[in-house]
This record gives structure tokens, sequence and C-alpha cells, in this order.
């Protein structure tokens, strides 16, 4: 199976790189990249063949995964249409429904839809995936494959559902960030130096997500062990709560779907 990445940014040199590491030979991918430099650092790095000719990209492939900016897909399925034949799509362009790819595509209805997150970039990512019914399990299987070689997958039933898979899983690097953001700033305030509240702060989220990913238990009950009555979690807990923090977390996630949707929306005007 031949794979041609039509874009060269951070998430195809991720999946470049997991599938390299997975055996994959160079000869089996390719990048459509039309930045001279990205093009030039692709195949520098990676040892594969990159071209800025769409056509050239593609002719001997099997896959086509879309990995470029979702304002740009809509120009790219004109160029890409006439040149399709039997190719699998897959595309990680966010917000932007199957249903429209299929249309923008004149009816080219093999089309899977991926959701992979930033922690691909060190191969701990989580993508959500979505098929529409008629596609063959024999590509469901592929795209598995593929993004599987930057973490784990998901597959969800209906489409709507990654909306939910953005706001959780695509978005969530970034609330976790900012959470290690406060907790860094807050060991300074206490005069832990720089280095020193980094080390702790990344450290204690390290451990706590292992701890929570092999134990049995919710983590509602693990919060719970080490939060001791008239302790120091405790108040710290009490304090997070009177300031609404778990509540303000859960609208920020809801908020984060709902502009998933509303840009799906505005895409499907095109």
């Amino acid at each position: 199976m031949k794979i041609t990445f039509i874009g060269g940014g951070n998430m195809a040199s991720a999946l470049i790189s997991g599938l390299l590491q997975q055996g994959y030979s160079a000869s089996q991918l390719c990048v459509v990249e039309i930045n001279d430099e990205s093009r030039e650092k692709i195949a520098s790095e990676f040892n594969i063949l990159a071209t800025a000719e769409l056509d050239v990209g593609i002719a001997d492939s099997d896959v086509v995964l879309l990995s470029i900016k979702p304002q740009q897909l809509f120009e790219l399925t004109r160029q890409l249409t006439p040149l399709l034949k039997d190719h699998l799509i897959i595309s990680i362009a966010a917000g932007i429904r199957t249903t429209d790819i299929v249309r923008w595509l004149g009816g080219y209805g093999r089309v899977i839809r991926a959701m992979p997150n930033t922690p691909a970039l060190v191969r701990l990512g989580v993508t959500g995936l979505f098929a529409p019914s008629g596609i063959e399990i024999r590509d469901k299987e592929n795209a598995e494959m593929i993004l599987a070689a930057v973490g784990s997958v998901v597959w969800v039933e209906q489409e709507e559902m990654l909306h939910s898979v953005t706001a959780i899983s695509g978005s969530g690097p970034a609330y976790i960030f900012y959470f290690i953001e406060s907790m860094q700033q807050a060991g300074m305030e206490l005069g832990l130096t720089v280095e020193q509240a980094r080390e702790l702060t990344l450290q204690t989220f390290f451990g706590a997500t292992k701890l929570a990913d092999q134990s049995r238990e919710d983590v509602a009950v693990l919060r719970a062990r080490v939060t001791s009555k008239n302790g120091t979690t405790e108040r710290a807990i009490q304090t997070m709560e009177k300031n609404g923090v778990k509540s303000g977390i859960i609208r920020a996630v809801h908020a984060a779907s709902e502009r998933s949707q509303e840009l799906s929306d505005e895409f499907s005007k095109k």
C-alpha cells in the first residue's frame, strides 16, 4: 500500500515518522507540498519522494491523506477530482464533513475522516475516526493502521460525534498545557525556580496520567484517595470548587464542540 500525504506539516511528518518506524519503506510514502522549504525538509529528513506536483504525487498511490488546512481543502478538491482512480481518501482537515468532501469531489465517495491530536508528534496521540456507510472494511482497516502509527484510535458511529472528539482530544492538549502553565506559575510564586516548577508539574501530570491509565478504578476514586480530610489537597479542591474550575472546564469543552459544529456549517456552504 502506497500513501501520499497532501501537505507536509507537523501532522504529516508525525505520521510519516510513525509509519517508517513501523516498518514501512520510504518508497511507499510520498508528500505533495508546494512550499519549497517544507518540501525539501521532508525529503531530507525522511528520504521519501516529495513533490510540488499533485498528479506526480498520487500517480501510484493507494491512499491519499489530506493533511492541509481546512480553508485550503475546497480548492484542492477541484484539482484532485480528475486525478482520482481507486484511491482511498483520508481527511484530517478539522471540521469538514465527509458529505461536503464527497460533494466537492464530484461524488467520489471513498472518504474517511480522522481527527488526530498534537501528541501524535511523540507517538502518543489519539485519533477519532469516522467512515460513512458503504466504506469497505479493508478501507477502515487501512485507515486505522495508518493513524495507529502515532497512537491509539477511536471509531465513532455518527459523524457528528467528531465534534465531541474535537472538543475532548483535538483541543484537549491545550487545556492540559493551560493547567500546566497555571501550576508552574503558582510554583514560582511559592518560591520554586522555573526549572523546579516545570519538573514537578510535568512529572506530576505524567505520573498521574499513567496511574489513571493503569488503574481499573474511576479517576474520582483516585482523586478521593489523595484528598485526606482537612488536609492540603482537600483545601485546594475546595478552592477549585468555590471558583467553579470543574464547571468551567465542562463549559469550555461544550463551547469547543459548539464551535466545531459552527465551523462545519460554515464550510458546508461552499
